[in-house]
């Protein structure tokens, strides 16, 4: 789905990932790779290990099917230092192989606030023309510049169930959760929703679409 930032065509896929065309930049937020062998490692619940596996191929059909020069992972792309540092031989190498040739930028977020032994920029932020690109959106932002942001894993209902979504308004773009095993939140409950002002709007992932209705 198509629709414009801080004056720019930006292209909102079902998939939870974000294209910027005249950039040909992927964004994705919120990958939490390693978050079963983090809740495993710290005593929580054991779920079944197969959420890097998962996150990673759906990064690796964005990827294809875009063919980016830039990637930006938005925060949050490992669930923990640790976790980021305990990947696997596997997932390293299909994380070399997607970088190869490319820009590659990791963002810091509060799970992950340091750079990890994986190749790429480790970056607090990222401002590319008018738009900065952070882990958890600002308080402020300058006159005619906007943002693009994780950190809350949007969701919105639409017929009755709740679904990850972009929510955006007022120049700003906060993004869905990608990793297998994220949970989400809903507007409703979230400290940032004044921020997006009275004609925000939610653009929900469902069944390879991507459909915007008001944020409620």
């Amino acid at each position: 789905m198509e629709f414009m930032l801080a004056g720019q065509k930006m292209v909102a896929r079902a998939s939870g990932a974000l294209f910027w065309p005249a950039q040909d930049l992927l964004c994705v937020s919120d990958l939490h790779l390693g978050k079963s062998e983090r809740m495993a490692r710290r005593g929580g619940a054991l779920l079944p290990p197969y959420e890097v596996a998962e996150t990673l191929s759906r990064l690796e059909a964005d990827i294809a099917a875009i063919r980016p020069k830039i990637v930006i992972c938005l925060g949050d792309s490992f669930d923990d230092l640790a976790a980021g540092a305990g990947l696997d031989a596997g997932a390293r190498l299909r994380l070399a192989v997607m970088q190869a040739g490319r820009q590659w930028v990791w963002i810091e977020g509060n799970h992950d606030a340091g750079p990890v032994d994986i190749a790429g920029q480790h970056l607090a932020q990222l401002t590319r023309g008018q738009l900065t690109f952070r882990h958890i959106a600002a308080r402020e932002l300058a006159a005619d510049c906007g943002e693009i942001s994780g950190h809350y894993h949007p969701k919105a209902r639409l017929s009755g169930q709740s679904l990850p979504a972009f929510w955006a308004g007022n120049g700003r773009l906060i993004m869905p959760a990608y990793g297998a095993y994220t949970g989400g939140m809903m507007a409703e409950g979230a400290p940032v929703r004044a921020l997006l002002g009275s004609g925000a709007l939610a653009m929900i992932c469902r069944s390879g679409r991507v459909l915007a209705v008001p944020l409620g």
